[in-house]
């Protein structure tokens, strides 16, 4: 027979709240569990931003910039979900995915948050070859169409 498992008070990855037996106020828990999974669930930002906006609606999510103020203040880098009128503030964690509402490109975080850059349109040089460019360039906006790479 297995050992039982013994849990922390919250989820390792995201600190979602955990239940134990007997507790009281249960929904409280269970209810700050779903509203961060809410947010987190084929995440989308509005974009990203250092103030919040001033009217939100519930469900939204934006990105914390560096040196964010107001109600955002101290939470750099966290994802903002507006969630029952408040915000719930998530920390990252490698490996997240998010896509970024404002210009359409998926960002993802490895021990910070990244985006593709903007690769330039093969240009230039003494040899022109026509079927080469083409095929860059197809490749280009392939991956530009997929999100992967912003757009210019």
């Amino acid at each position: 027979m297995s050992d039982t498992i013994s849990f922390d008070s919250t989820s390792p990855r995201f600190g979602l709240p955990l239940l134990f037996a007997a507790q009281s106020q249960k929904e409280v828990y269970v209810n700050e569990a779903l509203a961060l999974v809410d947010g987190l669930i084929h995440c989308a930002i509005e974009g990203s931003a250092t103030t919040p906006p001033s009217a939100p609606a519930d469900g939204t999510a934006w990105l914390v910039g560096t040196g964010a103020s107001g109600d955002w203040a101290g939470e750099d880098g966290k994802l903002a979900c507006h969630q029952a009128g408040a915000w719930i503030f998530v920390a990252p964690c490698n490996g997240m995915n998010l896509l970024n509402k404002a210009n359409g490109q998926f960002t993802h975080y490895l021990n910070g948050w990244q985006s593709p850059a903007l690769v330039a349109a093969p240009s230039g040089g003494t040899v022109i070859d026509s079927q080469a460019r083409t095929a860059i360039a197809a490749l280009i906006s392939a991956l530009q169409a997929a999100a992967i790479l912003p757009s210019g």
